[in-house]
């Protein structure tokens, strides 16, 4: 045989290999398609042929709990039974050791941060007790969770149903990665409120017997809207209703600024936990960002949690999905950073957290209080008309006949103020960034920018 050919057909096994379902990945769709026929039905190609190997990983693990001699089996380095470590980077963690701060962390995460977490989601989500769903698993950030959720679940074509008003990331992930079809439905009602109905009527265009994958953002990014208790309710209830037409929904609620509601009419929980077991073909994913909700952005730490029926065994359910989430962070990205989740899991457990986090949380509505009060006046009615906010970091302005676009650049370039410009006459403002004396000022700025644009533009 050539080397030509022989290279060839090396090339065709290793293309066949590659499309593959292996045994481990066989059993795991086993397990799912026993516990759950629609979830399975649900996984996209590459989530079928994920799993997690029994290979250094899996070992080492088995390693930690018994090898209490010799432990030989991972590549980190050790000196008199600790991690080896530079004093010039120890330095800088003199409350973590040296375990804690530079050794891998699991794939899934550390089991403290899990727990932590998983008790968290309960003391914020009272609906979640009695309720099934699994350990939250440890991702680097809300992107990466989105993306290993799409792993598992998205193909090219499938629909992502999302209202029009959405994180511009989840174009760049679903539609130019993932190659799904973005399918989207107005935000707002002319009065204001969450468009139930036209999401009412999005499902409902939805196939018996399809699979549609629901993103929900709430609070959302752009707007900074979170539901009222009645609209979730209402979402909810829409949601089982399709699913009990036959309907296969995967849901999946971007929590990224959860807690951050400053209205007492929004709705104080998580949709997850209207959803989470709430019917067979409704698969519940909950992605959480442990970086905003504790100030820690630069930490890049992600939270992702599934909640679904199982025919038998919950345990079972999830142990495999969590076994293809083991695999999609292992052949990516290995594992996420263990110092991150060893502050985390310390910051959590400490008594003064929760405090801390609410005396942030209240600088935050104090601002988001005070732009609502600026942006309602009436000498500004002609410029803009402000979208509903009740939440999170952001707000949104509809310019009156400007282009949102050269807004953005005048402001930059008279008057050195940056906002975001999303659509045709659409402005994002991050009043997160920008401390409660300075709101007036900045509203005002905006306002004079977007008459010199008026005015400009007439005299042309």
């Amino acid at each position: 045989m050539s080397q030509q050919v022989a290279f060839r057909e090396s090339m065709m096994a290793a293309d066949e290999s590659g499309s593959a379902v292996r045994p481990l990945a066989a059993e795991l769709n086993r397990v799912i398609e026993q516990q759950n026929p629609h979830i399975a039905a649900m996984l996209s190609a590459l989530g079928r042929r994920l799993y997690f190997p029994k290979g250094i990983l899996a070992q080492s693990a088995e390693a930690k709990q018994k090898a209490n001699r010799y432990d030989a089996t991972i590549g980190i380095a050790w000196e008199n039974r600790k991690p080896m470590f530079l004093p010039a980077v120890m330095r800088y963690f003199n409350d973590l050791t040296p375990a804690e701060a530079v050794t891998y962390a699991p794939a899934t995460g550390q089991p403290q941060l899990r727990r932590l977490w998983r008790d968290k989601l309960l003391r914020n989500n009272h609906s979640l007790v009695g309720k099934s769903f699994s350990m939250p698993i440890v991702t680097s950030g809300v992107t990466h969770a989105l993306s290993v959720a799409a792993d598992l679940f998205v193909d090219p074509g499938d629909v992502v149903l999302l209202p029009d008003k959405f994180w511009e990331n989840y174009e760049l992930l679903f539609g130019v990665r993932y190659q799904a079809q973005l399918v989207s439905f107005p935000l707002f009602t002319g009065g204001g409120g969450f468009n139930t109905e036209g999401f009412r009527q999005a499902l409902a265009s939805r196939p018996i017997g399809s699979k549609t994958i629901v993103v929900l953002n709430f609070p959302n990014n752009p707007t900074g809207y979170s539901l009222t208790a009645a609209e979730a309710e209402e979402t909810a209830a829409m949601l089982l209703q399709a699913a009990q037409q036959g309907r296969n929904l995967l849901v999946i609620s971007d929590d990224a600024y959860f807690g951050l509601f400053y209205h007492p009419a929004a709705f104080q929980e998580s949709l997850f936990s209207r959803l989470a077991s709430a019917h067979e073909r409704i698969l519940a994913v909950k992605v959480d960002g442990p970086t905003k909700e504790e100030f820690v952005w630069g930490f890049r730490a992600g939270m992702l949690t599934f909640g679904a029926k199982a025919a038998s065994s919950d345990k079972e359910l999830y142990d495999a999905l969590e076994k293809k989430v083991a695999g999609a962070i292992r052949s990516t990205i290995s594992n996420c950073s263990q110092p991150a989740q060893a502050v985390l899991s310390k910051a959590l457990a400490d008594e003064a957290v929760d405090q801390q986090r609410a005396e942030k949380k209240r600088l935050l509505q104090q601002r988001a209080e005070k732009v609502w009060e600026v942006v309602r006046r009436p000498e500004f009615a002609d410029l803009w008309e402000p979208y509903p906010f009740n939440a999170g970091y952001f707000m949104c302005l509809k310019l009156k006949g400007i282009d949102s676009e050269a807004f953005r650049k005048h402001l930059l370039e008279e008057y050195g103020v940056g906002v975001i410009a999303d659509g045709a006459h659409d402005v994002r403002v991050a009043f997160s960034a920008v401390d409660l004396e300075n709101i007036e000022e900045l509203y005002g700025i905006l306002a004079t920018a977007a008459r010199e644009l008026r005015d400009s533009s007439r005299n042309q």
